[in-house]
């Protein structure tokens, strides 16, 4: 499979190319976006077969659940069976940005999005290019970084292909990701919240909003 790379504006994305890429996501194929934390290797979350070709692609083990990414707050109930009031706080504030909020996992979710766990990380990233894949898509996309499993996370399409060239359909090259780092992860299903993964968002930030946040 020869991988294809389309040029497209990081600002005010082509609604052509847009729509492209959303085909490639529906007929089941992998799609590499930008985000303003790193390159993210798209499917859509509900469909099981494209995720696995996720895992299949970065040669990720099958234990390693995936985020899902949101164009819009509302989508999280479509993927979580409770949010709770914090939650709802911090996507007020937060989304669009690099957060991840663990929460309880809706049923409708696939098990190989969550590794058969019983929740579900999800973020809505702060890119226009992402935000308009999501919206034509019209449903949420479940994206690990978009390279090998155990390589650093790409920043960039040429880190991208460089890891992936002739294993995935697709990729929007839309520059250098702004922030360099992924999004930091919280889990809002312990008590206290306890951050997973530090991240793109200072602990100090979130701290703000969380006073017996556990790092």
């Amino acid at each position: 499979m020869a991988t294809r790379r389309i040029a497209i504006d990081a600002h005010q994305p082509d609604p052509a190319v847009i729509a492209e890429a959303a085909a490639v996501l529906r007929a089941g194929g992998l799609v590499a976006f930008p985000t303003e934390t790193v390159y993210g290797l798209g499917a859509p979350a509900m469909d099981e077969a494209a995720v696995r070709r996720v895992f299949e692609a970065k040669g990720r083990p099958e234990n390693k659940p995936l985020i899902i990414h949101l164009s819009r707050v509302e989508q999280v109930e479509r993927v979580a069976r409770h949010v709770p009031d914090l939650a709802w706080g911090l996507m007020r504030r937060f989304f669009p940005g690099p957060l991840t909020l663990v929460l309880p996992r809706h049923l409708r979710v696939p098990d190989v999005v969550t590794a058969g766990g019983d929740t579900v990380g999800v973020r809505m990233p702060d890119h226009a290019v992402a935000h308009a894949l999501i919206e034509c898509l019209g449903e949420p996309l479940a994206a690990p970084s978009a390279n090998r499993s155990g390589a650093r996370s790409a920043v960039s399409a040429d880190e991208v292909l460089a890891d992936l060239d002739g294993r995935i359909d697709l990729v929007l090259d839309a520059g250098p990701a702004p922030l360099r780092v992924p999004s930091t992860v919280l889990d809002l299903t312990s008590v206290p919240p306890r951050i997973l993964r530090q991240g793109a968002l200072p602990a100090a930030e979130i701290r703000k909003w969380v006073p017996d946040l556990v790092e």
